[in-house]
């Protein structure tokens, strides 16, 4: 436990750093991206505000004064850091609301539909991995390898797009798009665990074979354990080592796909939040979603090392 305690602590060091230096990288180039676009933010803005039947160019001035946008870049970079290291992520721009408070909620949606999608992805890759690692280049398996390929190479919009067509529009099973209970969550989980099963369940098909093929396990029957007890007490501890390493992998994915797929099903996270923010030119809230999907990159990673030395006391000593 001690030695658990000791590789915990380095892990969170490790982490934390990492943490400030993505708060920082993030920030700057959300910033500089959203410099780039083509256009007058200011003009944006009072849209977002007013409408566009009631923009006009002294409100564009005004929401200019108002935010700073006429001062340098550099000033305007130099005072959203200055806010950052107080813990401020400032007011949105279009709503005048608190961007922490926004994101906090939005990002409590995020998480649900990132919780349905591991569950999916799970249910799917794994049993699906354990059998054709115990059979490995039987039917099933080849038939699960080519379905990988294929449900792999499909983008996240386009899944998404499908299940709404098949399950929503057609057989009327679930809602199109939108949250108002669980039912609505089905879909954009499916979409993303899918698409996440597709990899993980040759990884841990992979990961089973390695482990039944290994001396230790051959030994462990030679001493009189079961095949059940086998499975379960060695073969499935070992094989889950190289599975949960790759979820740090995915989780890029997984974040990636949270932006598409809350688009799609119009879904009230953090990624849909963001692509509203990009076109009204919500530049202090653009920042702070990139901020926050940043840091969730590096808590999730930060979960999977503790997961991998809590399976492993090797990965604690080394």
């Amino acid at each position: 436990m001690h030695s658990f305690a000791k590789s915990a602590l380095a892990v969170l060091a490790t982490r934390g750093l990492q943490a400030v230096i993505v708060a920082v990288i993030v920030g700057i180039v959300s910033f500089v991206m959203m410099q780039a676009l083509p256009g007058d933010a200011a003009y944006r803005i009072a849209a977002g505000r007013y409408g566009y039947d009631m923009m006009d160019a002294a409100a564009a001035d005004a929401v200019r004064q108002e935010l700073g946008l006429d001062r340098p870049w550099f000033q305007q970079l130099w005072s959203w850091l200055g806010q950052l290291a107080q813990f401020d992520l400032g007011k949105s721009a279009v709503y005048g609301t608190s961007v922490f408070d926004e994101i906090t909620t939005q990002l409590g949606y995020s998480l649900l539909l990132a919780g349905g999608a591991v569950i999916a992805s799970i249910l799917i890759a794994v049993p699906l991995g354990i059998a054709t690692g115990l059979r490995p280049g039987s039917v099933l398996d080849r038939f699960t390898l080519a379905l990988s390929i294929f449900l792999r190479a499909i983008p996240a919009f386009a899944l998404g797009i499908v299940l709404v067509l098949v399950f929503a529009v057609q057989l009327k099973l679930f809602p199109v798009a939108g949250f108002r209970g669980v039912e609505n969550l089905v879909l954009p989980s499916l979409t993303l665990g899918i698409g996440l099963a597709a990899v993980s369940n040759r990884v841990v098909r992979d990961a089973v074979q390695d482990a039944m093929s290994a001396d230790w396990q051959l030994f462990a029957r030679t001493k009189g354990l079961s095949a059940r007890l086998t499975l379960t007490r060695h073969v499935l501890r070992n094989a889950a080592l190289p599975v949960v390493t790759y979820i740090g992998v995915q989780l890029a994915y997984l974040i990636e796909g949270v932006v598409i797929v809350e688009s799609v099903f119009a879904w009230p996270g953090i990624g849909h939040a963001l692509v509203h923010a990009i076109f009204g030119r919500d530049i202090a809230m653009v920042q702070g979603t990139a901020l926050f999907l940043g840091l969730l990159y590096v808590a999730l990673n930060l979960c999977v090392d503790l997961a991998c030395r809590a399976i492993d006391p090797r990965e604690r000593t080394a």
